[in-house]
C-alpha cells in the first residue's frame, strides 16, 4: 500500500468562470488539462463538463465523449466521469454518462447533503456571466438529492455498465448508507471512497473531519480503499494527512483554485507536481495508470464504451 493514487480533478461545476481565468471549459481545454495532469503523476482524471460557450455545467453526452475520447488518445489515465453533474439535473441526466461511455471509474454520492456555494457569490462584485451569481446564490435552497431508491437505481446501472463507484462520502452517515448497500448486495466490497471535505453542508476540511471519516468506515467496513479531497485553502495540508494515513489523494481546479496563498494555479499540472512531490517528501511511491487499476480493482481500459 505505499503506491498513491493521485486524482486531478479538472474542472467540477463549483468554481465559474469569474473566479479564474484558468478554470478549463471546452472540452479541448478540460482534456488538455488531463493529459497534462497524467504528465505530473496522476493515474486517474475526474471529469465534469460544461458549456464550452458560457462555462456552465452540462450533462452534454457528446461533450463528454469528446472529452473522454482525446484523453484516451493521447494517455492511458483512468477517466473518472461525474454523476454528481450540475445543480437541477435529474437523475437520468447524471447517471447518463455510466450507461452510455461505461467509464471505469465514476463518482456516486451514496446519500443526500445540503450543498451550499451561496457565501461565494458575497465575495465577487462583477460577475463574466449572468448566470453565474444566481447560481450561487440558489444553492442556499439547494439539496444534493440522493434517496435510497436513487442510489439502487445508480447501483444498478454501474453495475450493468463494469463501472467501479467512487463513493463521494461529503457526510459520516454517508457510510452507514454504503455499509447498507453492501449488505444488500447492491454494492461491492472492498469498496473505494473520496473522503470529500469541505462543503458547506458537510464535513468540514480539517484533519478532525479526516480522522473521523477514516476511523467511521474502519469500524464500519473493515476493508476498503479511499482516498481524500478537499475544497479551498487547506487542500494541500489535508492531502499530505491523508497520505501519511496510507489513502490516496485528489486535487485539481474542482476543488482549489490557488496553488498557494495569494497565487492562482494556472493549471491542475500545477496542483499534481506539489501533491507528488509532497507524496515523496513523506515516502510515498506514485502509481501508474496500471497499478492504479489493480489497487482499486477496474476493468481495463479495453472494456470502456468511447
Amino acid at each position: 500500500m505505499n503506491k498513491v493514487v493521485i486524482s486531478a480533478a479538472i474542472t467540477g461545476s463549483i468554481h465559474t468562470p469569474t473566479m479564474t481565468e484558468y478554470l478549463p471549459i471546452s472540452p479541448e481545454q478540460i482534456a488538455k488539462e488531463a493529459i497534462r495532469s497524467y504528465n505530473e503523476g496522476a493515474a486517474v482524471t475526474h471529469i465534469h463538463v460544461r458549456n464550452p460557450e458560457t462555462g456552465q455545467a452540462s450533462s452534454d453526452q457528446k461533450l463528454f465523449r469528446e472529452i473522454c475520447e482525446r484523453i484516451k488518445s493521447e494517455c492511458d489515465i483512468i477517466i473518472c466521469c461525474t454523476t454528481g453533474g450540475g445543480i437541477g439535473q435529474t437523475t437520468a441526466e447524471r447517471v447518463s454518462v455510466v450507461n452510455n461511455l461505461k467509464p471505469e471509474l465514476a463518482s456516486f454520492t451514496p446519500g443526500s447533503v445540503n450543498f451550499g456555494l451561496f457565501p461565494l457569490a458575497e465575495k465577487i462584485k462583477n460577475f463574466k456571466f449572468d448566470w453565474e451569481k444566481p447560481f450561487l446564490e440558489g444553492t442556499e435552497n439547494f439539496v444534493f438529492a440522493n434517496t435510497f431508491k436513487t442510489m439502487r437505481e445508480f447501483a444498478a446501472a454501474f453495475d450493468s455498465a463494469g463501472t467501479k463507484p467512487e463513493l463521494e462520502v461529503f457526510d459520516l452517515g454517508m457510510i452507514n448508507n454504503i455499509d447498507f448497500m453492501v449488505k444488500r448486495g447492491q454494492l461491492k466490497s472492498p469498496v473505494y471512497m473520496q473522503f470529500v471535505l469541505g462543503i458547506l453542508g458537510g464535513l468540514p476540511a480539517t484533519a478532525e473531519s479526516l480522522f473521523a471519516a477514516y476511523n467511521a468506515a474502519r469500524l464500519t467496513l473493515g476493508e476498503f480503499n479511499w482516498s481524500a479531497c478537499a475544497a479551498g485553502r487547506n487542500q494541500m495540508g489535508l492531502m499530505a494527512t491523508a497520505m501519511t494515513l496510507g489513502g490516496n489523494a485528489r486535487v485539481g481546479l474542482e476543488d482549489a483554485v490557488y496553488l498557494e496563498k495569494g497565487k492562482f494555479a494556472t493549471s491542475n499540472a500545477e496542483l499534481v507536481a506539489k501533491v507528488v512531490r509532497i507524496a515523496k517528501e513523506i515516502g510515498r511511491e506514485i502509481a501508474t495508470p496500471q497499478e492504479a487499476r489493480k489497487i482499486l480493482g477496474l476493468k481495463g481500459l479495453n472494456k470502456v464504451g468511447f
